[in-house]
Order: structure tokens, then sequence, then C-alpha cells
């Protein structure tokens, strides 16, 4: 798939925590969009990300099911599209279409220009979560540099 968007050009290690400490929906937005805070193309001001984040969520559950979520949101708090990554070891009750709780999270914000590079990662991590191996090697990972060779190794 020559030209086709990456997840990994979107992603750097610093925006991956492998230990989610939140207990619920609410507290894990929070987290999450603090850990997409990190990345210098995301302007930090007035909790911007997070409230994108709940916005977007009151359209319906970004918790797509087997233990997956996808938060997301488009603003002009985010300079280019970022994609964070977390992995929440005890699992979140996060209102999914299948009412597992949500294990794995990849959270992205994009300016809202970008809408086809925002909606072909959107459907590139729909696309790759599908496999319950790819699931799996992601939960087996210990450090951020695995979870980007995880990514970049299904891609490719």
């Amino acid at each position: 798939m020559v030209n086709s968007v990456k997840i990994t050009d979107y992603i750097t290690e610093d925006l991956i925590d492998l230990d989610l400490k939140s207990k619920n929906r609410e507290s894990i937005l929070v987290e999450l969009s603090k850990l997409l805070e990190r990345s210098k193309n995301i302007l930090v001001e007035d909790n911007d990300i997070y409230k994108a984040l709940v916005d977007r969520e009151k359209l319906g559950s970004t918790g797509i099911g087997k233990g997956v979520a996808i938060p997301h949101a488009k603003t002009e708090s985010a300079k280019e599209l970022t994609v964070a990554f977390g992995i929440s070891r005890k699992g979140i009750d996060f209102n999914s279409m299948d009412d597992e709780e949500v294990h794995i999270f990849f959270v992205f914000a994009s300016p809202n220009k970008d809408s086809q590079i925002y909606l072909k990662v959107l459907a590139r991590i729909s696309r790759l979560i599908r496999e319950e191996n790819f699931r799996q090697n992601l939960m087996d990972c210990k450090t951020a540099k695995e979870v980007i060779a995880c990514i970049a190794e299904k891609e490719n």
C-alpha cells in the first residue's frame, strides 16, 4: 500500500503509557488527554483536548469492542495529527458496544482541517485491532519501543 497512512508516523515513545492508572471513563479521558499533551504538536490550554474527547464521547462511545477504545477528537489545539497509546491492566468500563471492559486505548487528536488523514488513521487502527493476535501482542509489550515495533510490523 504505497502512500498509505501509517499510525507509526504519528506516534512516539513518549506518547505511550503501558500502565494507565484510571479506574473509570471520566478519569481515563483525563489521563489520555494528558498523554496527548506531552506532544509538541498539541497546544496545552484550558483542557481543550480533554473537552474535545468528552464532546466526541457524547456522540457515542468510542469503545468499539474486544477490549479496545479509540477516543479521538478534532480540535484546533492539535497543530497536526497526534496519536497516543495506553493500556489499562485492570480494564475500564467504557460503555463499549460489547459491554466488555477496555484495556487498549488508541487516542488521537487532529486539527479540524485534516479530515482525510484523521479518517484514514481511524480506519487503519480499527482494521488492525480486529485481529486477536495483534491485540494480544500489544498487551504483551513491555516497553513503548516494543509497542511501536509491534504496530510497525503489522503495518508492513
